[in-house]
């Protein structure tokens, strides 16, 4: 086994005993919770290595860097969560690779995937991006549409061909009422969930929580969790 994989592997193995831990203090089943890593700014190479460790699920934030690594590695049969904010000119290239959209926040987004989904004769699962740090009608620095919008958003998805609803995402919020405290933030996107469920049985997806805040997720019913540093490493620093 290679340096590299070892590390990832030794890695991988201390946050699955985190998930293991916080389904514990949830009372929850750990297959009731996916990890998914985030492999930005990581090369194709480690994404291949993550996949012969049994990584089934991986995200990319940036369509010019997701794309030819998707690209590279076709055939390891994973799963590619697009996690980032996406602008509507990069729906088409998304469509033709990511099997999940986590970061649906506005109308025009929702017409631009769903044509880019007809197009590549694919379908879509996407979540609406829930941002905990704007005023209402607004969308968050970091992508998300304000809570009061959700359910509109949801149904214009649901409504959408080549789109399937698939349920919620958030981001910790930096500012806002839930500043510093995420797990009140996921807490909220739960029951935001719970509510878009009733129109909406099959949207049970809750994608929150990262590699600093993965047990409050847990804790607060996420059903992925998404993983960068804690499994790669800190990341460098971009120019």
């Amino acid at each position: 086994m290679s340096a590299r994989k070892a590390e990832l592997a030794e890695n991988l193995a201390r946050v699955e005993e985190r998930i293991e831990s916080a389904c514990v203090a949830a009372g929850r089943k750990r297959e009731d919770v996916t990890l998914v890593v985030v492999t930005k700014t990581y090369p194709a190479s480690d994404v291949r290595l993550l996949a012969e460790l049994g990584v089934r699920h991986v995200a990319e934030n940036r369509d010019q860097d997701a794309a030819p690594k998707a690209a590279a590695c076709a055939d390891a049969e994973l799963k590619w969560h697009f996690v980032g904010q996406l602008q509507t000119n990069k729906a088409r290239s998304v469509a033709g690779y990511a099997d999940f959209v986590h970061s649906v926040d506005r109308p025009k987004l929702v017409t631009a995937l769903s044509a880019a989904a007809v197009r590549n004769g694919r379908e879509l699962g996407c979540l609406v991006q829930v941002a905990f740090d704007v005023e209402s009608g607004d969308v968050g620095a970091r992508g998300g549409a304000a809570p009061d919008a959700v359910s509109a958003l949801a149904d214009a998805v649901a409504a959408a061909e080549g789109l399937r609803l698939e349920g919620v995402m958030t981001v910790a919020p930096l500012t806002g009422p839930y500043a510093g405290s995420p797990g009140q933030a996921f807490a909220r996107l739960r029951e935001i969930s719970t509510r878009l469920r009733a129109a909406h049985p099959a949207a049970n997806m809750v994608s929150a929580g990262m590699s600093s805040d993965l047990e409050e997720a847990v804790q607060a019913g996420a059903t992925h969790v998404r993983v960068g540093s804690a499994v790669l490493g800190d990341r460098p620093r971009l120019g």
